[in-house]
This record gives structure tokens, C-alpha cells and sequence, in this order.
């Protein structure tokens, strides 16, 4: 039984409809995130501004000194010392590598325009410019061109060399290829660069 006082409900006025939660977006739901903002770096030091001349100007002649002793008492030694030294183990590993490879290009340039020596040069001449490119600029196509003529050096070497040292020969110019490859490609890496970038919410 219902009181007098209760009101009661009209039966013409539709009920109120709570809406599902799927509706509601995410950002309503979530506070949005605050970008984190990385700490100040510290200001770099200034030579002129933060150092004193007096220091600077005795670094200076610090410096001059101890390069100038190290040529006048390094240079001699470093001379006497390659006086006595027996260097025929390194022309010896040039022309095992030079040899074979100036082989070559006298048979296989019969009949062409360029002569044996003149493509000797220009094979010295690139693979040398290959190298000091490579090693100053990290340019890719220096790069390519050291692996080119390495590759090319030890196909000629292989072909010419005589058939009892041709894997040592072939060895030889592999080894030096690897040496110069420490130059030339310094700073190379065979693992993928991933680039992530952080999207701040919205």
C-alpha cells in the first residue's frame, strides 16, 4: 500500500537509459599522460671563457716541448732501429701479391689499347685511393670499391700464381686485404639500426 504523500510515477515519461561502457573513449576514462621532460644538460666548457689564458698558454708550451723532444730523441732511434732490421720478409709479401697480379694483366690484355704496366698503375692507383677514401670519408661507394678491388686482387692472384704456392699466395693477399679493411671499413656493423619513436598519447 502506498503512502499519500509518495508521488507517483507517470507512466507517459520514459525511463532514463544508462549508456554502456564501451562508449566512453579512452581518453575520458584515462587521465592523459604528461610528457616527461628530460633534465637540463650541463653547459659545455668554453676554452676562452672558463679556462685561464695563463693555463692555456702553459699547455701550450708544454705541449710544443714535449713534441718537439720526442722528434729530436724519438726520429733517430726509431731510424737506427729500422737500419737493423731485416725488411725482406715485407717486399717479399708485396711481390707475392704484385707479381702474380702483373702476371695476369700482361696475358689478359693482349690486343687492347692499355698496356700490362699502365693497368698495374691504375690497379695500384685504385685500390690506394679506394683505401684513403674509405678510411677519411666512410663514403659507401669507397667502401664498395676497397671490396671490389680486394675481391678482383685475389681472383688474379689465384689465377696467376704458380699452381704449387697458389693457396699461400692467395692467403697472403687475403691477409693483406683484411689489414687494410681495419681502415677502410672502420666503423662498419652488420646489425640492424632500429629507429624507435615515442608518439605522445593524444
Amino acid at each position: 500500500m502506498t503512502e499519500p504523500n509518495q508521488p507517483q510515477p507517470d507512466p507517459n515519461k520514459p525511463e532514463p537509459t544508462i549508456p554502456p561502457l564501451d562508449t566512453i573513449a579512452d581518453s575520458e576514462r584515462m587521465p592523459p599522460r604528461t610528457p616527461r621532460t628530460a633534465p637540463p644538460r650541463p653547459a659545455p666548457i668554453r676554452l676562452r671563457d672558463d679556462v685561464p689564458t695563463g693555463a692555456l698558454v702553459a699547455f701550450g708550451v708544454i705541449g710544443s716541448a714535449a713534441v718537439l723532444l720526442a722528434l729530436i730523441k724519438g726520429v733517430p732511434k726509431v731510424m737506427d732501429w729500422s737500419h737493423h732490421q731485416d725488411w725482406r720478409w715485407f717486399t717479399q709479401w708485396v711481390a707475392t701479391v704484385a707479381d702474380p697480379v702483373h702476371t695476369y694483366l700482361a696475358a689478359h690484355t693482349a690486343g687492347l689499347p692499355l698496356t700490362a704496366s699502365s693497368a698495374f698503375v691504375i690497379w695500384q692507383g685504385v685500390g690506394l685511393a679506394a683505401l684513403i677514401l674509405a678510411w677519411l670519408t666512410g663514403a659507401v661507394g669507397a667502401r664498395l670499391t676497397w671490396i671490389a678491388h680486394g675481391a678482383c686482387t685475389a681472383a688474379m692472384v689465384w689465377d696467376a700464381a704458380p699452381a704449387a704456392g697458389r693457396p699461400v699466395a692467395t692467403a697472403l693477399i687475403v691477409l693483406a686485404w683484411t689489414i687494410g679493411s681495419l681502415f677502410a671499413l672502420r666503423g662498419l656493423s652488420l646489425r640492424p639500426v632500429l629507429n624507435l619513436h615515442n608518439h605522445p598519447a593524444r
